[in-house]
């Protein structure tokens, strides 16, 4: 018998459920009160810093919303600070990097360093939060990839065009192989960290992969994240591969590594299934911005992709990225309830 915990592990393993399980990206964050609560007292480097405030924030969604599991309250960026590259978050314009990494010299100045020590407050989050959840729900880590950890260094935040990152890439690919190995390394064994401290699954989220094609992902990207799956690999926990507009290369996604392959809302969840491979578990792929439309349209969206997994075991049910800061609780709430809810047609 699937309970309301182990659900959502054990499609991440292909293994048949009672109803599709559901989890938010973001699903803790600026569209709840309680959390913009919290964030007026202290930034988000501050609660991703603090044990207590950063696993009150991980279980605020938990409390509100029908999840299948909890996801640690954290960025993907904290390990950039520890390899001497320091940042901080810009109000409305997100991650800021103080000095963008832009020749050889400046990658060849990065360090490397212990994740047990420099990001321990991280691994005391786990431990408190599973203590809090008492097995409720199972709890997700998770990590940047090293192409988007390199683009936010080398662009200096956001981009569009990934102009600096890809010049690099090409220019000095010697150079783009060492700092893109030296961050798998330091990925892996983070994410190992957190499986030691108590995570029960993990997510690479590589959010920004989408903007190479697949001749490139496969020349400077894949090396360096197979080298992460296969660290994890053997540790027991289900691994979630990640990233937006990936429609193109999800077959080179998926010989990366990843128990399950996330995808986006920009291909239907069939075609994106049928491109990763049926062995393989997916989770996706609603567009976040349905949530902030009438419920009906949301709901008939929701229906669509669950309709499109057919059923088939390995199913989990997820927005193609994070969980828009405008987005009404209620839409959120409304969403996981029919999600468990459904019936094939």
């Amino acid at each position: 018998m699937t309970t309301h915990s182990d659900r959502f592990l054990r499609a991440c393993r292909r293994e048949p459920v009672d109803v599709t399980p559901v989890w938010f990206m973001r699903q803790a964050g600026r569209y709840m009160a309680e959390y913009r609560a919290i964030r007026q007292r202290y930034s988000l480097l501050d609660i991703c810093r603090t044990p207590d405030l950063a696993t009150e924030v991980t279980l605020q969604p938990v409390h509100r919303i029908e999840v299948d599991a909890a996801i640690l309250f954290s960025d993907l960026l904290l390990p950039l600070e520890p390899m001497g590259i320091p940042f901080d978050f810009v109000k409305g314009e997100g991650p800021a990097i103080e000095h963008p990494l832009r020749s050889e010299a400046d990658l060849a100045r990065v360090r490397t360093f212990e994740p047990r020590e420099a990001l321990a407050h991280v691994l005391q989050t786990i431990r408190q939060v599973r203590q809090a959840l008492d097995g409720r729900v199972p709890l997700i880590g998770f990590a940047g990839a090293p192409f988007t950890l390199a683009s936010y260094a080398i662009e200096g935040g956001h981009s569009n065009t990934f102009a600096h990152t890809k010049a690099l890439m090409y220019g000095e690919p010697a150079a783009w192989h060492r700092f893109a190995g030296q961050l798998a390394a330091i990925v892996a064994d983070y994410l190992v960290a957190q499986i030691e401290a108590g995570v029960q699954a993990v997510q690479i989220f590589d959010s920004w992969v989408g903007a190479l094609n697949a001749a490139d992902y496969r020349e400077f990207v894949l090396p360096h994240i197979r080298r992460i799956f296969e660290a994890v690999a053997g540790r027991g926990v289900p691994t979630i591969h990640f990233g937006t507009g990936t429609g193109a290369i999800l077959p080179e996604l998926r010989e990366a590594g990843g128990d399950v392959i996330g995808a986006d809302w920009r291909i239907p969840l069939d075609e994106a299934w049928q491109r990763i491979g049926f062995d393989r578990a997916i989770q996706g792929n609603l567009d976040p911005t349905l949530l902030l439309g009438p419920l009906d349209r949301l709901l008939a969206g929701a229906g669509e992709v669950l309709d499109r997994a057919g059923g088939r075991a390995g199913h989990i049910f997820n927005l193609g990225h994070g969980i828009l800061p405008m987005t009404p609780l209620e839409h959120v709430q409304a969403l996981a309830r029919y999600v468990h809810q459904y019936v094939p047609a």
